[in-house]
């Protein structure tokens, strides 16, 4: 599988260098080479490049919800009434502004859309969807469903050893 952006085509070793960093962005080039074989030099530029294409978005620190007293994790179901590209982008706009929601994607099929929130209990959810979610004008109907267990999370996008 060839990956292309606009700018920069991946070969193996930009596709082993982005495993490591994913699993760690911690890692200095000088690691990254040792781990390699190759020199640190080499490893910078492809960095920079993969950079600069918008393969490599940002480097962030990964928290801990549960240590941060976040014990409630929802994916919540969002359904508009009007599907008008204005309704769309209003609805768009008002969910960036609330900082529970940690993601919004607009999907197909029953709902409009998906969002996942982190709230410290289920009072401060409830109140997150009657005062901010039902602020916002145009929606239909809301579903939430609450995570018991959480299986397994990955943040990075396996490149090699793919099946």
């Amino acid at each position: 599988m060839e990956i292309f952006s606009s700018r920069h085509q991946l070969d193996e070793i930009d596709k082993k260098i982005l495993d490591l960093i994913q699993y760690d962005a911690d890692y200095t080039n000088k690691e990254i080479a040792s781990k390699l074989g190759l020199t640190i030099t080499p490893v910078y530029e492809r960095i920079k490049k993969m950079k600069k294409s918008g393969i490599i978005k940002k480097n962030i620190a990964i928290l801990d919800p549960k240590k941060l007293g976040f014990g409630i994790f929802s994916f919540c179901n969002v359904s508009l009434k009007e599907h008008s590209k204005q309704h769309i982008i209003n609805f768009e706009n008002k969910i960036q502004l609330l900082n529970e929601v940690q993601c919004c994607y607009h999907i197909s099929g029953q709902y409009d859309f998906l969002l996942t929130i982190y709230a410290k209990d289920i009072e401060e959810y409830q109140n997150f969807l009657t005062t901010k979610l039902a602020a916002i004008e145009n929606i239909s109907n809301v579903q939430s469903q609450f995570v018991m267990k959480e299986i397994k999370k990955e943040f990075g996008i396996k490149l090699l050893n793919r099946i």
